[in-house]
């Protein structure tokens, strides 16, 4: 299952990225291509695994969805790739000049953190949002 090991990269580069020490992460918002190879469920088990003992114990994982798109070099065409993939152009039918658009995506898009000591003073968490770390996750 290499869900976990993407659930412990974002948990590391959000940590990397933390502004101070007082911060806790409460959202993490990610960008999964369609033909990333990502079962979202069990990304979303492995994050909460993943986040334990660390500045995101507790932090929502947003997962947005993108879609696979092509075009096509022979014809110019583009289309829904979907899944299983069809790489063949539907316009002229030629498989030898497609190029993937969409669809490989793994991101990190934001990341909102909240101040642990304002929230434990006045019980309502001040919230500030970091959008993008990183393209790589």
């Amino acid at each position: 299952m290499h869900e976990m090991s993407i659930a412990l990269a974002v948990v590391g580069q959000v940590e990397e990225a933390a502004p101070e020490a007082g911060s806790v992460v409460s959202r993490v918002e990610l960008q999964v291509g369609e033909l990333a190879g990502v079962v979202p469920d069990a990304l979303g088990f492995c994050f909460e695994l993943a986040c334990a003992g660390t500045v995101l114990e507790g932090a929502e994982l947003v997962v947005r969805s993108e879609a696979a798109r092509a075009r096509c070099g022979a014809c110019a065409g583009d289309w829904a790739v979907g899944m299983p993939p069809e790489l063949c152009c539907p316009t002229c039918g030629r498989a030898t000049e497609v190029e993937l658009l969409s669809g490989r995506e793994l991101r990190i898009l934001t990341v909102t953190w909240e101040d642990a000591q304002s929230t434990a003073a006045t019980g309502a968490a001040a919230a500030t949002c970091r959008a993008p770390i990183s393209e790589e996750a």
